[in-house]
Parts: C-alpha cells; structure tokens; sequence
C-alpha cells in the first residue's frame, strides 16, 4: 500500500491543478444577445456586461463624473453564456456608473465597461444618457452624400486638433470637434482656411485621425497635451478633449454628430480611423478587467504577443473578440453616420473577421468604405497565411489596402527618410510606379518581378489600392522631399511635390492626400510626431497664403481627376483594356497612354508622361494635334496650349497630361 501513496499525491495534486485551471480562452462561451453595455430608458436602465470567469459583479451609480460616494451600490445577476445583468428601475438618465468584478477572490480596478457609449472625464466612468438627446438639429434628415463608386474617393487624411490650433487658422473652437463646423475662417491674408478651405480644395472624404476616446491626454486641463490618439481607451465614445465639455458625456457625442452633419451638409463624408489591433495598456484594459487574457493574443508560452509595437495585440480570430469589433463599426455608422472606416495595422486582424465587418456594414450601406494598413509593426502568433495583410487584399470582400509600392517608388523606402525616390531621380522605381498607376491589378505591361515589395498583383479591382505618397507617421511629402534633397533649392523641391502628386492624382484606384499637403506642410522634417507640440503638428495657415500657387495646382489635379472617369475606371478588366503604357528604355521616364472614351470620358485619348529625370527628355506623340491639360505650373482642362504629334521636349521633373476628344 505504501508504494501507492506517491502515486496518490500526485494524483490528487493533478487533479487539484485541473479544476483551478483557467478554461482556454477560446472554449470561453460567447455570448449570443446583442444587449452588452448599458440601455437606457426613462422607466429603466438595463446593465449586461460578458465577465465569463467572474464570481460577482458590482455596479456603483454616482452624480459626478469623478470623485463622490456612490448613490446606489448593487449586484449584477449571472445570465448566459458568461453575461451578468441587473435592471434598474426608474429614470437614471445622466448618472454615472463603474463596474467591479470579483474572481477567484481578486477584484478588478473599478472602470466602465468594454461597450461604454457615453463617458464622463478621462473615461473613469461610463454615463447613463438618451442618445436621442444628443443629435444635433436636423440630424433625422442628415444623409451620406451621394458615392457613385468607390473609385471616385479622394481621401484627406485629418487629425482634429491640427485643423484649428495655429493662431492663423481663424477658427474660434481651436482644437475641437466644432472646429470643422466653422464657415468663413481666413487667414491673416484673406485666404479661406479650415472647412472652406477644404471644400474649396475639392476632395470627397475626411480621414480623422483616431477620435474615439483615447487614454494619453488628460481631458480635464484647458490645453491638453498632443497625441495622434493610437492608444485606445473606449471604442464606442468620442474623445473628450476634443469638445467643449469633457465631463458631461453627451456633450462629446452631441458635437461630434454636429461636426458629421455639417460635413455632410457640405458634400463631404466622414471616415474614422480605427484601432482595434491594441489597447493603451493591458493591465489596466477594460478587457481586462471583465475576462483577463481573453481579449488579448499570446504565444504559446503564455506570454502576450506584440505585433502592434505598443505593448500589446488583441485577438480578432476570437468570438468575442470579432463580435466587439463588428457591433462597434455598426455602432458608429448608424449612430454616428460614418461613412468609412481605417483599420490601423490591418494586418493584425484575421481575414475571416474583417469579411464579417464588411458583410455587416454592406447590409447598413454598402457605399461605407473600408481600407487599412495591410501589415503588422512586428511579429504575431497569428498565422501568416490568416492575416489580412495587403497581399492577401484580393481575399477580402470590401476592403481596400494601401499601397506602399508606389509611395515608395515616388519618395523614396519608408525605413530611410533620406533616400530619394523616382521623383528625386532615383531609378529603379518604374515598375513599382507603373504597378500603383494600375491600382496594384493585373496588367500585362507591368513587369512584376521589379515591382519594390509585391511579386504579385494583390488587388482585385481598383478600388481596393489605395494611392498616396505621405500621411501622418511619415515626414510631410515636403519635408520628406527636402530630406532627400538636402542641396536642391525651393524651387526644384516643389517640382518634386507637383511630380509626385500628379501621379498619383491621375494613378487608377483610390486617392489619398495628407492635410496640409497641398501647402506643403511641413513639421519641421520630425517624422513620428505622434507627442510632438502643436508648434510642430498645427497645419500652419499662413502657408496658404505663402503658396498659393500650389494649392491651385492640387485644386486643378484633383478637379481633373473628378471632371474625367478615365482616370477612375472602375474595373481591373477595363483598366487592362484602356491603358496602355509606352514603351521606353529610361528608367526614369513613364508613360503611358488612355483611350477609347474610357469610362465614358469626354477625352477620347489621353497621355500621361512622368518625368523623374532633372534634365528634359525628348517625347515621342503620335501624329496630330493634342491639348496640353497639365504641365509643371498649371491644370487647365480647356488647353494651356496645343501640341503637334512628333517628338515633344518634356521638362525635367515634371508632369504633363495631354488630350484629345
């Protein structure tokens, strides 16, 4: 009998171990209901969070936004499939609340919940609000303006506080969500900033940088310090520091509808950048404190993955996980109307989850566009071959990826700011060039095997590459050029821009422009100014007035982009048909040629030549007579002049596009 007892120790240890064992994150149940969060009605309130593992879960009600004793202390009751849930009677209209949740004899920090939609200060406490309350006037009528296809899209990428904070922007709400909602702001010069500006400059949608509720700035000073808001707090509330009153939850959510309606009243669409792929932290995550570990990616010795670079990754491919997601997108596009969405480190993400976002929004409109970043910023445990990266753009139904091929090939490679690119004279760039100009599709012309980063095309159609040459982690197009360029005079440098941006505003596919840049904005050569003050990020106004004549040319490009489909073909096989590239041995020479009325333009031919060289080149045009429509000072769609066919004397680094109906 003795020589059992070892085995019965251990038996009985093995046991013990198994039944306090956490059950795997993935067997969690899932919880079915769509009823998560907080629903306020003037009878009752219900409260329903998913705490799978918990043991108790209390709820506190307060009359502040911070500080106080509790009015009402009370415990959730255990529903199913891992919720918790109390009814409270009686109108509870603007209180406060936290949650607590007890397991295995710990209790959690005392926060808001995951599904939080209104929020007081800081997001330390969620709200209790009628969300009928916060719609602005005229909100019931507010509609999308009207997207004929996703191929007409000129994205202008915009963090909120950038927009007003200069003392030349003549915008009164510096810094805030009614910022965007001001007419008539000049310039010291008389020229129109901020919303007229904007409009005037004639993209289709604004990009907002992150402007749910974020956790760097602190919402209770006056001047909140800067960041880009890539640190999420609470997905499904507005950021505080960007409205009037950051205590009162409504007041966030009341402007930002304010700030939706008024750029829909002026033809313009709302995009929100999104950030799923990680939290602020994860010791303090709301996730964590509901279901520790679940909402979060780990490696198989248990350690928490980090392909974000911020510390920390969440987990897509899991239920809960991908059902958060889901409801949260749907949330803002029918609460909030948003018209996009821009998934941040898109690749994190798993493609099966990134399908079922779209399917839902394609059933609440499907002219929301969705576009990410089709890479991670490190390694993750998550199969390559689910990721939704750009390669694997072609696998995902409704979404758009950026296209780091020909941003590189015009500007130079994203890891050394200093190195040129095709723009600067830097050969070896053509192809990539070539494959942005066909939206990363299939084209017979395009030599892949030297195209800088893709082997193989990876969009389906046009529409899902994005094209662009800068946005807010890099340097400013301008300062990126100047970085380049060190010993090249102004002059040249804007030649540059000019080049660049005229490629990519006559490329196929989907257009992209950094705010600012049509000013040539500059941050003073700082890359990543994610923290940097709003002496560096503030898109200085007085510049519009410095040079205007290069406003004109953005203006012109993007009116001529706008004026003639040929330059928006909807489809891979009708790009294929109508664009040809000409044939030329320069390695810093493209060109190429549309015909046939494509997408029914007025132009039956058109000829674009990109010239990367500093020196002129000798063109040949075919026989007759073509309207020159851009050159390297103007876009004038009538003719700035007329050309005979035959060779032609193309400037060094410049554009020219030229026609004939």
């Amino acid at each position: 009998m003795k020589s059992f007892a070892p085995l019965l120790v251990f038996s009985v240890l093995l046991l013990s171990f198994m039944q306090k064992r956490p059950v795997p994150p993935n067997d969690w149940p899932v919880y079915a209901g769509n009823d998560l969060g907080v629903h306020y009605s003037p009878r009752a309130t219900g409260f329903r969070v998913w705490a799978p593992e918990a043991d108790a879960v209390t709820l506190r009600l307060y009359g502040t936004a911070e500080g106080g004793t509790p009015l009402q202390t009370l415990t959730l009751k255990p529903g199913p499939q891992g919720s918790w849930f109390l009814e409270v009677p009686g109108d509870l209209r603007n209180r406060y609340y936290t949650f607590e949740v007890r397991r295995q004899g710990q209790l959690s920090s005392e926060v808001a919940d995951p599904w939080a939609r209104a929020v007081g200060v800081n997001g330390k406490r969620g709200m209790i609000v009628s969300l009928a309350e916060t719609n602005p006037a005229g909100w019931a009528t507010d509609r999308r303006p009207p997207l004929k296809q996703f191929t007409d899209i000129i994205l202008y990428e915009l963090h909120v506080r950038d927009l007003s904070m200069h003392a030349q922007s003549g915008i009164r709400n510096k810094g805030k969500y009614l910022g965007l909602t001001e007419r008539g702001t000049k310039n010291a010069e008389g020229f129109a900033t901020g919303l007229d500006h904007i409009r005037s400059l004639g993209v289709t949608h604004i990009h907002l940088l992150p402007a749910f509720d974020h956790n760097s700035i602190d919402e209770s000073r006056t001047r909140a310090p800067y960041n880009w808001g890539y640190d999420p707090l609470h997905y499904n509330t507005p950021e505080g520091s960007y409205a009037s009153n950051a205590t009162d939850g409504r007041v966030r959510i009341r402007e930002f509808k304010q700030m939706v309606k008024t750029l829909h009243d002026n033809g313009l669409r709302v995009v929100l950048d999104v950030v799923y792929n990680h939290t602020s932290d994860i010791r303090n995550s709301v996730f964590t404190q509901f279901a520790p570990g679940y909402f979060y990616r780990q490696w198989p010795d248990g350690r928490f993955a980090d392909g974000s670079g911020c510390g920390n990754e969440t987990a897509s491919e899991r239920a809960m996980m991908r059902k958060y997601m889901m409801e949260s997108v749907a949330y803002w596009a029918r609460e909030y109307h948003i018209d996009g969405f821009r998934f941040d480190l898109m690749g994190l993400h798993d493609i099966e989850t990134m399908n079922a976002i779209t399917d839902t929004l394609q059933k609440i409109d499907p002219t929301i566009f969705v576009y990410g970043e089709g890479w991670t910023a490190g390694n993750t445990p998550l199969p390559e071959n689910d990721r939704a990266l750009k390669k694997h753009t072609y696998r995902l139904k409704h979404v758009a990826a950026f296209s780091d091929d020909i941003r590189d090939a015009l500007r130079g490679p994203f890891s050394d700011a200093h190195a040129p690119g095709f723009i600067s004279g830097k050969t070896g760039n053509a192809e990539s060039l070539k494959f942005g100009i066909v939206a990363a599709t299939a084209h017979p012309q395009v030599e892949m095997s030297k195209v800088n980063y893709s082997k193989e095309p990876w969009a389906r159609e046009p529409w899902q590459s994005i094209n662009y040459v800068s946005c807010h982690d890099d340097p400013t197009l301008f300062d990126r050029i100047r970085l380049a360029n060190p010993e090249a005079p102004e002059r040249d440098l804007i030649r540059m821009d000019k080049l660049a941006q005229a490629a990519v505003l006559t490329s196929q596919g989907v257009v992209f422009l950094h705010a600012g840049e049509e000013m040539l904005r500059t941050k003073n050569l700082v890359h990543n100014s994610y923290n940097a003050p709003d002496s560096i990020n503030a898109i200085d106004w007085s510049r519009r007035s410095k040079y205007p004549q290069v406003f004109r040319y953005y203006q012109g490009l993007v009116a001529l982009r706008k004026n003639h489909p040929a330059f928006r073909i909807p489809t891979a096989a009708l790009v294929r048909k109508h664009l040809r590239f000409l044939t030329d041995e320069d390695p810093l020479f493209v060109g190429y040629e549309i015909s046939g009325n494509a997408g029914g333009d007025r132009w039956k031919q058109i000829i674009v030549l990109l010239n990367g060289n500093a020196k002129a080149k000798e063109v040949p045009l075919p026989a007759g007579n073509w309207k020159l429509a851009v050159d390297d000072q103007l876009v004038n769609e009538k003719g700035i002049r007329t050309l005979k066919g035959g060779m032609v004397t193309l400037p060094g680094t410049t554009a020219w596009v030229l026609f004939r109906e």
